[in-house]
């Protein structure tokens, strides 16, 4: 049976956070998506964050027909020849690493391929987008953003501030990526970003996901596919083709206990509401058009609909992720070689 244009894609979703079980594995599947990004963290310390990646390693073990780790770029490629979904760890915090540096290299050996400097608050690397003041990249962040260079681990500004944002973009020797949010002009969320920001990501080679969170959408709730592909369509016009994917930030599943966790953490014993007001104070009402990850067709279909042809729709849809991943989860000096493993190394190093 001749596949759809959808199913021949590589279908790359730049975050989600949600609560995985066998059914979202298939609902995965079923949405044809290739590979996920997958928030292991949002206020963990170092030792519930190892708790965390241990779970994920039994949900491999127990759905090895559904799901493989991702490691590099190639693990993506290996994933749709096999008919299964790849999983890319990644923190939305740097809560893990606390103020030890080796910690950034000692995760990336388990697999964790994003890291976040902020999630709405200052840490102590950069500042949060919530934060009245933005004082920018920290020392300590100037030092883990070349760490994080070094070992291939990548620099997530999802829910940092403006100044942070594009201090970390100019600091950085390999390009970053803002992995679920959306441009400010589309609506004004205090997470979404500037025409600046979304400039400066493009011109040194990075990547923006777009987010189908409600509260980060014009109408909420109610966005239309057609709206949401209209500012895909708008972006392209601003900073190109090459430097935009799906970040969709969905988040199934999970209870209000779930979400207050995510707003509230530790650091307060108010309930944070985040942007808006205490009328945020529930899950959004998903969208009727990705409810879960079976809706991923949707979008190609909304993307082709809306005039783009079928090779700028792939690349949307994952194959610019799959192009960014190539270079971007590799080390540094392995980078420099092009080449795709330590083995590689060592056999041209010495040929």
């Amino acid at each position: 049976m001749k596949q759809t244009p959808h199913q021949e894609m590589i279908i790359v979703d730049g975050l989600q956070y949600s609560n995985w079980d066998r059914s979202i594995f298939q609902h995965l599947l079923t949405g044809g998506v290739t590979a996920v990004h997958v928030t292991i963290t949002y206020w963990e310390n170092t030792v519930e964050t190892l708790q965390n990646i241990g779970k994920w390693n039994r949900l491999f073990v127990q759905h090895a027909d559904l799901i493989m780790p991702v490691k590099t770029a190639d693990d993506i490629r290996l994933a749709k020849r096999l008919g299964k979904v790849g999983i890319i760890f990644g923190f939305q915090n740097c809560s893990p690493i606390g103020d030890n540096i080796d910690l950034v290299e000692i995760f990336y050996d388990l697999n964790v391929r994003f890291m976040q400097l902020t999630y709405n608050n200052q840490t102590l690397l950069a500042s949060g987008c919530y934060e009245d003041r933005d004082s920018g990249i920290t020392r300590f962040g100037k030092v883990v953003i070349q760490e994080m260079n070094r070992v291939g681990m990548l620099i997530d500004m999802s829910h940092s501030g403006e100044k942070s944002t594009l201090q970390a973009i100019e600091l950085s020797s390999r390009p970053i990526t803002i992995s679920h949010a959306n441009p400010h002009f589309f609506e004004p969320a205090l997470r979404n970003k500037s025409n600046t920001v979304l400039k400066a990501l493009a011109q040194s080679g990075g990547m923006l996901g777009f987010s189908a969170y409600p509260l980060h959408l014009h109408n909420g709730s109610d966005c239309t596919l057609t709206e949401f592909c209209t500012m895909i369509a708008q972006t392209v016009e601003l900073i190109g083709i090459d430097h935009v994917g799906i970040g969709t930030d969905l988040c199934v599943n999970h209870d209000y206990s779930v979400l207050k966790w995510m707003r509230s953490g530790r650091w307060t014993k108010e309930t944070d509401y985040g942007e808006g007001s205490a009328t945020n104070s529930g899950w959004p009402a998903p969208l009727t058009w990705l409810e879960d990850s079976s809706g991923f067709p949707n979008i190609t279909q909304g993307l082709l609909d809306i005039g783009f042809n079928q090779e700028e729709t792939a690349k949307i849809m994952g194959q610019n992720w799959l192009t960014f991943f190539e270079e971007s989860f590799t080390p540094a000096d392995q980078a420099e070689l092009h080449i795709a493993s330590p083995q590689a190394a060592y056999d041209m190093q010495n040929a």
